[in-house]
């Protein structure tokens, strides 16, 4: 039989569903891609907060790593929480050791409100470890402010970081458009390929409190459809046609900051 494509995220997981690796896991298997789940943390949360998380061990972690690769050809890897220094250069080691496909870095270092979520040290590993092992990375507006010391007010200032990014290794660059201005009326996207070309992908703005696991949606889409062979300009329309249909069909799940809606962007998709 021919093998399934096969992606593994490589993050934490959040008991409400919403965020984290159900949020991949859903995404996966939204675009027909087998998902394994590689866990680095396990977070208490529902849509009004977080509650508790404890922090796997990297043995554990380790482990988890070689019985994957002992068993399993994957195509893509991406990845979400990674909690200190120590867990990052567990993964790095891993991702040079074992051939995971191409690999989706999205970083875990603000939150979409500019919120940080990581410290010093741990920044500095992240840098250093992971950003060159990056396939294509996908930091939101705070992310790319934190990783590239820039403003980014003017699209000039975007394309400047958006090299100055691959410049630290990542070989295709995301730069996600920021969604918490009252006026905009859309959201755009900036990809810098390989090549050096840049590409924009924008939709309409779409005002709602049913967010959680926006970005985590965007990188695992990325990183199905990369695990499918697809190329990384198709890979990122369609995720971005896929979280846009997610956002836009609010779904009635908790009774705050709620999920996006997987079950009709994956029926969008298909029709």
């Amino acid at each position: 039989m021919e093998q399934e494509p096969i992606a593994v995220t490589i993050a934490g997981n959040d008991s409400d569903g919403s965020a984290g690796m159900p949020a991949d896991l859903h995404s996966f298997y939204a675009r027909n891609v087998y998902g394994m789940g590689l866990l680095t943390a396990a977070v208490a949360g529902n849509t009004t907060g977080i509650y508790a998380q404890e922090v796997m061990p990297v043995n554990f972690i380790q482990k988890q790593f070689d019985v994957l690769a002992e068993d399993f050809n994957i195509n893509a890897a991406k990845t979400g929480m990674v909690a200190d220094s120590k867990i990052m250069n567990c993964v790095a080691d891993n991702l040079e050791k074992y051939d995971f496909g191409k690999i989706v870095i999205d970083p875990v270092i603000s939150t979409k409100h500019g919120n940080t979520l990581m410290d010093d040290d741990s920044y500095n590993t992240f840098i250093k470890r992971l950003v060159p092992l990056a396939d294509v990375i996908t930091p939101n507006f705070y992310e790319q402010r934190k990783l590239t010391g820039l403003e980014l007010n003017t699209i000039d200032e975007i394309k400047k970081g958006a090299r100055l990014l691959q410049d630290m290794g990542a070989k295709n660059v995301l730069m996600k458009g920021r969604h918490d201005l009252d006026n905009q009326t859309e959201v755009t996207d900036l990809l810098l390929t390989e090549d050096g070309k840049f590409h924009t992908f924008t939709k309409p703005y779409f005002k709602t409190d049913r967010v959680n696991g926006t970005g985590d949606t965007l990188s695992a889409v990325i990183a199905a459809e990369l695990a499918k062979g697809n190329s990384i300009l198709n890979s990122v329309k369609i995720a971005k046609d896929f979280t846009y249909d997610a956002i836009s069909h609010p779904i009635e799940v908790g009774s705050k900051w709620g999920p996006i809606n997987h079950m009709a962007a994956q029926k969008e998709t298909k029709e």
